[in-house]
């Protein structure tokens, strides 16, 4: 960020925005989101609010001007340039003992307070600024999943999260990665039990109303198949078997049936293009891990099909 933002002018100046536009949107924020549902990796839903244009437009910008200058703790691993599931996984290769730790409902849990008072902070805004920016970055009094400014807002607001559970991992040859909401810990632990690091979470996360998911919580042993973001740890880093196993499945039912027969067979016939990027999505994060000929392929195929649509 290249400086205070005390003055309302400052603030439309950089945004490129009439404070005109600016307070409207915030006076009737909730309007300006849409749903959209879309299925996470196992199994379950995640509601997403989508911002319309002209709020995606002011998003970005925010994030472009200010929150992209703000720190971000080394131990972050998602939303920064350069970061990735690899680069979370990579520091834990080779570990005798792994914990996975979730932050439940983290974004939900996220308050007007915390993003006033954590990323709009009174040393660099105006009081009436700080209101503004807040406001325009939540959607029904929380941080909302698909608004552009959501990610970098997540990794402010746990800096000093990260900072702490860091250093006390550090001073017990701990290793630590947080990728969005999703922790990770691992090392020998000779002479430290996994339940010490979870009480440890668990006091710093309620220090910002927060808690641990207890039904994903899992300890990993010597033995055991180990995945992190979805990436296999044990020996070298792969996309897990299951995952590549499904996409060949996809692949090779849309060469079978077609497209539309395919997408008529998992009752996606509405979803056409959303289907097909979400399928180059995941085929990319194979091919951001091992490069397999056989997804370079798949790639060309899925991307020929958008551009047909």
């Amino acid at each position: 960020m290249n400086h205070t933002y005390f003055e309302l002018k400052t603030l439309e100046k950089d945004l490129n925005v009439s404070a005109r536009t600016l307070y409207r949107l915030s006076n009737n924020i909730n309007s300006h989101y849409h749903s959209k549902i879309i299925k996470k990796s196992d199994g379950e839903d995640r509601v997403l609010s989508i911002p319309d244009h002209i709020l995606k437009k002011v998003q970005k910008k925010i994030n472009d001007v200010m929150l992209s200058g703000m720190p971000v703790s080394v131990y972050a691993k998602s939303y920064s340039v350069g970061d990735s599931p690899l680069g979370n996984a990579l520091p834990h290769l080779h570990n005798r003992t792994i914990i996975k730790l979730d932050i439940r409902q983290f974004f939900d849990h996220v308050t007007y307070p915390m993003i006033k008072e954590k990323v709009f902070r009174k040393e660099l805004f105006s009081e009436s600024n700080r209101i503004l920016l807040s406001l325009l970055c939540m959607h029904n009094e929380s941080l909302p999943q698909g608004a552009p400014t959501s990610p970098a807002i997540s990794n402010i607001l746990l800096y000093d999260f990260d900072s702490r559970i860091g250093e006390w991992c550090r001073q017990r040859n701990i290793v630590y990665t947080r990728y969005c909401d999703d922790m990770t810990f691992s090392g020998d632990f000779e002479n430290w039990y996994p339940i010490n690091v979870i009480r440890k979470v668990r006091s710093e996360l309620k220090k910002y109303g927060l808690f641990i998911n207890g039904k994903k919580t899992k300890i990993l042993h010597d033995g055991q198949r180990k995945k992190i973001t979805g990436i296999v740890v044990n020996d070298m880093p792969n996309a897990s078997l299951a995952y590549r196993k499904k996409i060949r499945q996809e692949i090779y039912y849309i060469r079978k049936f077609g497209l539309q027969g395919h997408l008529r067979n998992t009752c996606s016939m509405d979803l056409t293009e959303h289907y097909l990027h979400s399928l180059l999505g995941r085929i990319n994060y194979v091919l951001s891990i091992n490069h397999i000929k056989e997804f370079e392929e798949y790639k060309k195929t899925v991307i020929s099909l958008i551009r047909s649509l």
